[in-house]
């Protein structure tokens, strides 16, 4: 049972992280920082021809839940599309990690800036307009209101 203010899942995810460390031959990297805070997280893709994540690692320097909120995006997007992985927000990250306090909601929002910076990489190695994701996301949340 977890004690304090984090779930067991959140504290698993800090203890035990999953995808931790670097791709050599990433296609995708994010870099996003909260300099309020001090959290940095860099995440690594490796994005296929059918534009699948088949690999994703993190190294984040951050408290115990932007760990946890690195680890869990990343379960959440391995051998997603890219469409897909975009969709992820960090009210997902939140509810698949059981939760986390109001005042570290901001370490899965970093997680999801973290993908966004990725993919905008992503679309910029394939000589393609970075502002494709802030498009794409903006279908995707005006898919949700209406």
């Amino acid at each position: 049972m977890a004690k304090g203010p984090y779930s067991d899942k959140v504290m698993d995810h800090f203890m035990n992280p999953r995808n931790m460390g670097e791709i050599e031959d990433a296609n995708a990297i994010g870099e996003v920082g909260n300099p309020a805070c001090g959290d940095v997280m860099k995440l690594y893709m490796k994005i296929n021809d059918e534009g699948v994540v088949e690999d994703v690692k993190f190294k984040t320097f951050g408290c115990g839940a932007a760990i946890a909120s690195s680890s869990m995006a990343t379960e959440l997007i391995k051998g997603r599309k890219v469409e897909e992985v975009l969709e992820l927000t960090n009210e997902a990250i939140v509810e698949a990690l059981d939760g986390l306090p109001p005042a570290k909601i901001h370490c899965s929002v970093m997680a999801e800036e973290a993908i966004e910076a990725a993919l905008k990489d992503y679309y910029s190695r394939m000589g393609k307009d970075p502002k494709i994701v802030d498009e794409m996301k903006e279908k995707i949340k005006s898919k949700v209101v209406s």
